[in-house]
């Protein structure tokens, strides 16, 4: 029998980000400062930037480049939409056998990073997620 312990990734009280939070937190820097670098592009966690982000995964399609030489900057673009909602609605980061989601307050659970993946197959979109995450907070 496998089990499987969910861990709910909440701010401490000294105010600093717990350590389940820290992957996902750091694949979002890396692929800030990794778009700022190499081709200029700011990013500045807002839900307008996600428009900008949802074009360069279009791109990157359309280059036809593999899935194993994107992946990694996939998951860092997931993990910046994840912390655009977390900055936007109060949500949390969950984690659960390597894997990582956002819970809004309303209690609903956000994949950012397998719509990056969804996105990459012309399937999704980070812009059009942040949306949903975001007015479901506002009707709750």
């Amino acid at each position: 029998m496998t089990t499987h312990t969910t861990w709910r990734v909440t701010a401490a009280q000294d105010g600093t980000r717990p350590s389940a939070a820290t992957k996902p937190v750091r694949w979002a820097a890396d692929a800030v400062s990794a778009l700022r670098e190499g081709a200029r592009v700011r990013l500045d966690y807002s839900a307008q930037s996600l428009w900008r982000v949802d074009r360069i995964v279009e791109e990157i399609r359309r280059e036809g480049a593999p899935y194993a030489a994107v992946e990694t900057v996939l998951r860092g673009l997931g993990a910046y939409a994840g912390e655009v909602i977390v900055r936007q609605t109060g949500a949390e980061w969950w984690a659960s056998g390597g894997e990582h989601w956002i819970r809004t307050p309303d209690g609903r659970l956000w994949d950012p990073v397998d719509e990056a993946r969804r996105c990459f197959a012309g399937d999704g979109s980070l812009r059009l997620l942040c949306r949903d995450a975001t007015a479901s907070v506002q009707r709750a």
